[in-house]
């Protein structure tokens, strides 16, 4: 009897053994299909994401090209400015010596003979008042 229950032990154990090797192989298959299936998702993703990553590093490039030709047409328009502004000053001398320097020379000279003739009227008027006054007045003075 005891060969009996140790044979249907065995077996027991031997049906285990054999339900474990059949789970493990199918867990095995189940995980080689799952790994086929996430390369296939990674070859996927990858095409896809390809184009994605030409199409950013051109964006990238034309970004670049457009920011150097923005600082290029900058300096440009830096040095034009400069280049106004200095000659806008060196303008501005020129007409001050050219024009406004002999305007005050002339209106310095208006104002010498305006000057010169308001004297030579006075002097005149003070003539005359003199020889008026010297008349007007001894009658007036009291003394």
């Amino acid at each position: 009897m005891n060969d009996g229950w140790s044979g249907l032990f065995l077996g027991v154990i031997a049906a285990a053994t054999l339900v474990m090797a059949v789970v493990q192989v199918g867990a095995m298959i189940a995980a080689l299909r799952l790994t086929r299936q996430a390369q296939q998702a990674i070859q996927s993703v990858h095409q896809e994401v390809r184009p994605l990553l030409a199409r950013a590093q051109s964006i990238a490039e034309e970004a670049s090209r457009t920011v150097a030709l923005a600082t290029a047409q900058a300096q440009k328009v830096d040095r034009l400015i400069t280049d106004l502004s200095q000659r806008v000053d060196e303008t501005s001398i020129v007409l001050q010596e050219a024009i406004i320097t002999p305007a005050r020379e002339g209106l310095a000279i208006v104002a010498a003979v305006k000057a010169a003739l308001t004297a030579l009227r006075g002097m005149r008027e003070l003539g005359t008042r003199n020889g008026r006054h010297a008349e007007e007045e001894d009658p007036l003075f009291i003394g």
